[in-house]
């Protein structure tokens, strides 16, 4: 009985997991994702192609705002002091080109560069009353970089 047993211990099942054809397969998949890989192509839309951006205005008219919120318009050379009250009648006046004469023409835009430590209203007050002068270009000047 004793050899029964002796034979019954050395046959024990191996409980382990055989590796090696697993990573024979993944081994196969690599090598099949990487051939396949650059015949693929990038894209599956067609975006549509478009020109150059139009050049940036040479000659903008500036409104500055001081840190005392006192303005002052810029056009080339010329320049003048305004109040808050009459800023988009005197960008008008300066440069009757802001408001366009018809709806295909180019309006010249106007670039409002203020004071850090100006209030965010009144930078809005400016802006909004330009808009309601019917001037349809307006943009804010910033600082970039640190």
């Amino acid at each position: 009985m004793s050899e029964l047993r002796a034979r019954g211990r050395g046959r024990r099942t191996i409980s382990e997991i055989n590796m090696v054809p697993f990573i024979d397969v993944m081994l196969v998949l690599l090598i099949i994702f990487m051939v396949t890989a650059p015949l693929i192509t990038p894209s599956m839309i067609s975006l549509p192609k478009v020109g150059k951006a139009p050049s940036q205005p040479l000659n903008p008219v500036q409104i500055l705002i001081a840190k005392d919120e006192s303005l002052q318009l810029k056009l080339k050379t010329d320049s003048r002091a305004s109040s808050m009250a009459n800023v988009a009648a005197d960008v008008v006046a300066l440069a009757p080109g802001v408001k366009p004469a018809t709806a295909d023409a180019q309006a010249v835009p106007v670039v409002i560069s203020a004071d850090k430590s100006i209030r965010y209203e009144t930078v809005i007050q400016v802006m909004d009353k330009l808009q309601k002068a019917g001037i349809p270009r307006i943009g804010l000047s910033v600082q970039t970089g640190n």
